[in-house]
């Protein structure tokens, strides 16, 4: 046997079948748990990773109550594919924390599972936390609405007394927690608010003295509000302000617009209101007549539902026409001589509407003087101008004068 392992032929032989020994071995080996995955796929073994997995507390409810334990736990479940898959989706389980054991004060306690199979492992984490048990207690509170934004309430609209119901809630703590509470809210965003809210449910917040939320139970959880919203008006005369000075030749014959407006406000801020007026119009700036468009000088807190008011302004112009000359009338101009005016010509001002006054001609007006009756000598007399229909024509000369002959 010596001489045998002495040879190296030998020694190489022997190593040969060992190594395809070892070989066959390990190939067999991984076949048949490749076929046996093959015909069951379920059997791989795996972890999945729950988050957020909620935290059942079995206590005494009716006398104590605990705080510490957290809503939810991370769970990291290890088993067999097919048998996680169920409980993965539909989450079979249950993850709580038993202190029914346990009395008042600090205790560091596990927490377990409940409903899941024997070939599921379950690691829970946290594992352990710090809890603390205290007698329970509980009292009343009344609600109150908190608006929010209310400056950002819609001028003119005005926000009533919130209808709460129920009106109370009862919280449930420690004794200690009860007495720090100090305020029991609920909060209302009134932004851009323009209609009545009607039964609306917000949930209830409570607070200690210093302002910070407090994590107590309280019942019920939420309550419905109803807030009634107005839009307060009231109806008062318009006037509208005008500034500068109209423009060589023209004027005002009429300015014409809203005499009253409907403005909305508070209540309190409309009583001291007895009229409003518009923004300044610059009469400077108008050339000819028409509509314009003035804003509203709207006292603060007040509004209206348009924020500008339409005045139709009318124009008058006035154009002077040299040289009309004067007719006369019930007798031969040859009897007649002019002594006053000595050419026999007036200058006539011609006032009105100023698209009417502008298309205006010398040619359009008439003077002339009745002196049918009238004797040798010389006379006084009126003049009788004519014009277009609405033009208003004064003469330079009140009396004409004339010499009649025969």
């Amino acid at each position: 046997m010596d001489k045998l392992f002495q040879s190296k032929w030998a020694i190489r032989v022997i190593s040969l079948v060992l190594a395809l020994t070892l070989y066959f071995f390990v190939n067999i080996e991984a076949n048949t748990k490749q076929n046996e995955s093959r015909l069951d796929p379920g059997a791989t073994t795996e972890t999945q990773i729950l988050e957020e997995v909620p935290v059942d507390i079995k206590i005494d409810a009716e006398n104590y109550v605990v705080s510490g334990v957290p809503e939810t736990v991370s769970v990291t479940l290890e088993g067999k594919k097919s048998t996680l898959a169920p409980i993965v989706r539909i989450r079979s389980f249950d993850v709580y924390v038993d202190l029914t054991e346990y009395d008042e004060g600090d205790h560091t306690v596990t927490l377990e599972y409940e409903g899941l199979p024997d070939n599921v492992t379950a690691y829970i984490e946290p594992k352990e936390i710090d809890i603390n048990i205290e007698k329970r207690a509980l009292q009343e509170y009344s609600v109150d609405v908190d608006f929010v934004n209310l400056d950002k309430v819609p001028v003119g609209y005005e926000i009533g007394e919130p209808e709460i119901t129920p009106g109370s809630v009862t919280i449930v703590s420690s004794e200690a927690n009860i007495e720090q509470v100090a305020m029991v809210k609920v909060f209302l965003d009134v932004r851009d608010i323009k209609e009545s809210i009607k039964n609306r449910e917000l949930p209830v917040v409570v607070y200690d003295a210093q302002g910070n939320d407090m994590s107590v139970r309280v019942d019920p959880e939420t309550v419905t509000v109803s807030v009634p919203v107005e839009r307060p008006s009231k109806t008062v005369p318009l006037t509208v302000k005008t500034k500068g000075e109209m423009i060589d030749d023209l004027e005002i014959a009429n300015m014409e617009s809203e005499t009253e407006l409907e403005i909305f406000g508070k209540k309190e801020v409309l009583n001291e209101i007895d009229e409003i007026s518009t923004k300044e119009l610059d009469v400077s700036t108008i050339e000819k007549s028409g509509k314009t468009e003035v804003e509203i000088d709207f006292p603060d807190g007040v509004t209206a539902n348009d924020e500008e008011v339409e005045v139709d302004v009318e124009l008058q112009q006035s154009k002077e026409f040299k040289g009309i000359p004067i007719d006369i009338d019930g007798m031969d101009e040859s009897d007649v001589t002019f002594v006053k005016p000595k050419n026999g010509e007036l200058s006539v001002i011609a006032k009105g509407n100023d698209t009417a006054v502008k298309e205006l001609k010398k040619e359009d007006i008439t003077a002339m003087i009745n002196l049918d009756g009238v004797s040798e000598g010389e006379h006084k007399v009126d003049v009788e101008l004519k014009g277009p229909d609405g033009i208003t024509l004064e003469s330079n000369e009140e009396k004409i004068t004339v010499e009649i002959k025969e």
